[in-house]
């Protein structure tokens, strides 16, 4: 008999939103999950109309949050794990209220929107026994594994250079007064927090440098802009990074920058040699050794190694990307809930963002904001 799907909630996502639909496609490509309750906007009757779209049992649509922790927690068929799929001020009333209740969270990123509940947040997660999950999905790309297994194994030597960008161009007109939903809470502060591009797309860009290089971040130079006018958070950011040990990156995230989708990307340099990494297109990786030609790492191909393997569905050549990542780290987190519901401890491949890793997100922008503020000086993170 095969293992029973894990039981999952929702919080968010409901009609009119775009990230809500992407975690569940992503929770049902490796088939670990079944949708089975949801909370799925802060509007009570939005959420409930949402459930029944998605073929949610009645008594399993909720008005609100906190009510469907409450509920779920004692129900004998309750949720396993939810995911939250909200802005980011809601990130941190929702986590808590499951958390409590030693329900697994699956939360988008940034982990909230102040450093102040970033820190509650680790400290309950670090607490609750339950696993918390942040959906960095870029992370679950094959080959920023196969990236992060040659720097772990010293391919590249030690590390010297380390550069990343995110570059948009949705958000270089004022998208927001037109009552654009995702430009509307995004440069709100109220609900984003105090970055903007910052926040919602050059955490991914730190994190993902993070994640391949292992690298500790000590303290950032920033120069953030708001470039257009009225607009209350930054739109563009420059970034100097300073990492232990010595090595220096450098950090760009725009969504004022016409030509630009979503154009993420990474370089790193050691004394060895090279690796570059395009998210449009994901399946190759550059990698130089010292002294040598370059030469062209595919998923699947002649040179990608297991952990690459362990990430990839298809044949080499043909296209994976965007779904199948956030898939992955959905798949990664399933290892780790079914082994804790066996009684277990996860394994040690089932590789994820944590807490600690959405914590150090936030503390990246906090110091970003503060350095800009400051004439751009150096602050510790």
């Amino acid at each position: 008999m095969s293992e029973p799907r894990i039981r999952l909630g929702m919080v968010g996502g409901g009609r009119d939103a775009f990230i809500g639909a992407v975690h569940r496609i992503a929770s049902r490509i490796d088939d670990h999950y079944e949708l089975v309750a949801g909370a799925l906007s802060s509007t009570p009757d939005k959420a409930i109309a949402s459930a029944k779209d998605l073929g949610i049992a009645e008594d399993r649509a909720y008005g609100d949050f906190k009510t469907m922790a409450i509920r779920e927690a004692r129900l004998k068929t309750g949720i396993e794990a939810v995911a939250i799929v909200t802005p980011n001020h809601v990130h941190y009333p929702a986590a808590r209220e499951f958390l409590k209740r030693g329900i697994h969270v699956i939360c988008d990123k940034p982990l909230t929107s102040t450093l102040a509940d970033a820190k509650k947040l680790a400290k309950l997660a670090e607490s609750s026994g339950a696993l918390f999950v942040l959906t960095h999905n870029y992370t679950g790309y094959p080959m920023i594994r196969q990236a992060r297994q040659m720097i772990a194994a010293g391919e590249l030597g030690d590390l010297r250079v380390v550069q990343t960008e995110y570059a948009q161009d949705w958000l270089s007109e004022n998208l927001e007064d037109t009552g654009q939903k995702q430009a509307g809470w995004r440069t709100d502060p109220a609900r984003s927090g105090v970055g903007g591009s910052t926040g919602d797309i050059g955490t991914h860009a730190y994190n993902l440098a993070s994640f391949v290089t292992g690298l500790e971040l000590r303290a950032v130079c920033a120069d953030l802009d708001s470039f257009v006018e009225g607009r209350a958070l930054d739109d563009n950011a420059h970034v100097l990074m300073r990492f232990d040990g010595g090595a220096k990156g450098m950090l760009w995230s725009s969504q004022v920058a016409p030509g630009n989708e979503n154009a993420l990307a990474l370089r790193v340099y050691g004394t060895r040699g090279g690796l570059e990494w395009r998210q449009e297109d994901p399946n190759y990786l550059w990698y130089t050794p010292l002294g040598e030609p370059k030469r062209l790492l595919t998923r699947g191909g002649a040179g990608s190694g297991a952990d690459a393997g362990r990430m990839t569905r298809v044949p080499p050549g043909h296209p994976e990307g965007y779904l199948e990542g956030f898939a992955n780290i959905y798949s990664e987190a399933a290892l780790a809930i079914k082994a804790r519901r066996a009684g277990g401890k996860p394994p040690a491949d089932a590789v994820y963002p944590t807490v600690q890793d959405g914590l150090a997100g936030v503390a990246f922008v906090a110091a970003c904001v503060a350095s800009s503020k400051r004439g751009g000086v150096w602050v510790d993170v």
